[in-house]
């Protein structure tokens, strides 16, 4: 069954030099932009295996120069892909929101990022379910921050553009936003997203068998 849900994907194009910059201080850029174009093509493969209404993209930087450019390419066209637009992280967030009820219709939005190479389609459509019984979903990150947000509609998401990004208290304080406009979100799974090295081989064991991630990482970590 279909679930009327748009899935949204928050995405930057995996270019040597300017993905997962802190990563690459560790492992060195090109590593980690084919580590952060694994996690993105794993991420949009758990999305198109869900029963959702639409799929979009919300991209900033440029497929053409991405690691494994060839592959995404084939991978967006399951989705719509739309650029990210606005001042900092925070107005793009809430701005792909607007943008993706644009082109997919009116339709809850359940958007994530490309640092959780450890979803699936079955969690994600856990997800939807939730967010179509509740008012949002929120799912929060070990590291403070959320890794899920479900909202009905673009001015839900409006409250983002007051959250500090990238932060240690960036769930909690999205989580009070949330519940000051009225909407008290239902806690889904909390993940480890992947920002540094630290996290790498965490997040690989939690991942599923067909996960490109995975394999790379736990790979590497065995030579």
């Amino acid at each position: 069954m279909t679930l009327p849900v748009t899935v949204l994907v928050v995405a930057k194009a995996p270019v040597p030099g300017e993905a997962k910059t802190r990563l690459a201080d560790a492992v060195g850029a090109e590593a980690a932009a084919e580590i952060a174009a694994l996690a993105l093509l794993d991420t949009l493969d758990a999305v198109t295996a869900a029963p959702f209404a639409a799929r979009v993209v919300a991209m900033t930087g440029d497929v053409d120069e991405a690691t494994h450019c060839d592959e995404i390419r084939s991978a967006l066209t399951n989705f719509v892909v739309i650029p990210q637009r606005g001042a900092d992280f925070a107005d793009r967030l809430a701005n792909a929101h607007a943008d993706t009820a644009a082109v997919a219709g009116p339709h809850p939005v359940l958007q994530i990022g490309m640092d959780t190479p450890q979803v699936t389609a079955s969690l994600l459509e856990r997800c939807g379910d939730a967010l179509l019984a509740a008012p949002a979903v929120l799912g929060l990150a070990t590291d403070g921050g959320w890794w899920v947000l479900g909202v009905h509609s673009p001015t839900d998401a409006d409250v983002l553009r007051a959250v500090p990004m990238s932060t240690a208290t960036t769930g909690a304080v999205t989580l009070r936003a949330l519940r000051t406009i009225g909407l008290n979100p239902t806690l889904v799974e909390e993940l480890q997203d992947v920002d540094t090295a630290d996290d790498l081989v965490a997040v690989a064991q939690t991942c599923p068998p067909s996960s490109r991630f995975a394999r790379a990482v736990l790979s590497y970590d065995a030579d």
